[in-house]
């Protein structure tokens, strides 16, 4: 066991911690050398939105890094005591100033590389009304044509937007679901989806159809 701890003190009583494999489980943790705490580490979640006024999607320039400048769906960390979808529609008001019904799941991407699994839901905005929060430059509502894709932020919200245009153009939306060993897409590479159930969100569902 010669690899650097990641957490180097215990947060419970502040002796060290190492690697080791605890009783009864079947990887290394964090173990404190004194008070014997295990610091468990897990992947985070990352929730937010497609969020859509008539045929246009709402997107956020980040104003921070990583990929300071580019465009992205708003969307970030899930925080203690929230529902999935209750963090989709806080990061959707925080980054875009925009409200919205969030609707159904939609994608659900493991970024396993960074620790990370990015989900969306579909989202309709209450009113055309928006304004970049802290961690963004700008906000702006996109028509299909008018994506920037040599300026999107991450392939995650690449392929959120690619599967909710193509969706919509076939006047059905999936749940799509994806587990990839890298971020990057792997051409022609299947991506299973499920169909949705629109029972109680089809008057949400239905305006993004209407185009």
């Amino acid at each position: 066991m010669n690899r650097r701890p990641l957490i180097q003190f215990c947060s419970a009583c502040g002796h060290p911690v190492e690697l080791r494999i605890p009783p009864g489980d079947n990887r290394e943790r964090h173990v404190c050398t004194h008070c014997g705490t295990i610091h468990y580490q897990n992947p985070r979640n990352v929730l937010g939105t497609v969020p859509v006024w008539g045929d246009q999607v709402l997107l956020c320039k980040r104003a921070i890094e990583p990929r300071l400048g580019y465009w992205t769906l708003p969307a970030g960390f899930m925080e203690i005591g929230e529902t999935t979808s209750q963090a989709a529609a806080r990061e959707t008001l925080e980054e875009a100033g925009a409200v919205v019904e969030v609707g159904a799941l939609f994608s659900l991407l493991n970024v396993p590389h960074v620790n990370q699994v990015h989900i969306f839901y579909l989202a309709q905005m209450c009113e055309p009304q928006f304004a970049a929060g802290e961690e963004s430059l700008e906000v702006a509502l996109f028509s299909e044509d008018e994506i920037p894709w040599d300026e999107i932020a991450f392939p995650t919200v690449a392929k959120t937007l690619r599967f909710f245009f193509e969706d919509r153009r076939a006047g059905a939306f999936g749940v799509h679901l994806e587990a990839s060993q890298d971020e990057a897409a792997v051409p022609g590479a299947p991506v299973p989806s499920l169909p949705v159930n629109t029972a109680h969100t089809e008057d949400i569902l239905t305006p993004m159809l209407r185009v």
